[in-house]
């Protein structure tokens, strides 16, 4: 657990965060491991945890009918996957696959969720610091597509 609550004070995304709710986060995490080509999570499957990248690779991918997987954005060491936990329905909205051997720290989204309600301080910093997460997805998506369906910049 030392070592969990460790990593989860030196990742940027909780810098700064109260110790008492580190030690919350500490609850709801575990080491996890996946191999090159694994699936995280797939789209439309229910969306359960986020993860902290510790070292590898991950692909977020859209499906393409008639093309295959096009990738939005690739997620490192030191990155956040994933924040389909934190919104009804809890839904992922893409494929995660496994680029090579890859390492995290997976936070269950229902023992959060419940620790955020618990603590209202707590679920305001969280809603903070994933509203930045989702407008970088989003801004990734949106960039992507322009490149698929660009007209050469023609509006």
């Amino acid at each position: 657990m030392e070592n969990l609550r460790a990593y989860l004070a030196e990742h940027a995304f909780l810098q700064g965060l109260k110790s008492e709710h580190l030690d919350l986060l500490v609850g709801c995490a575990e080491n996890v491991r996946f191999d090159p080509g694994e699936f995280v999570f797939r789209e439309g499957k229910t969306a359960e945890r986020f993860y902290m990248v510790r070292h590898g690779n991950i692909s977020l991918e859209i499906f393409k009918p008639g093309h295959g997987p096009i990738a939005i954005e690739t997620i490192g060491e030191g990155e956040l996957l994933g924040w389909s936990w934190l919104v009804p329905p809890y839904l992922w909205n893409f494929d995660a696959r496994c680029l090579d051997l890859t390492r995290a720290l997976a936070l269950d989204g229902a023992c959060l969720r419940q620790k955020c309600e618990d603590d209202h301080d707590l679920g305001y910093e969280i809603v903070k610091r994933f509203s930045s997460i989702i407008s970088q997805r989003l801004q990734a998506t949106r960039l992507q597509l322009l490149d698929i369906y660009g007209n050469g910049g023609k509006r």
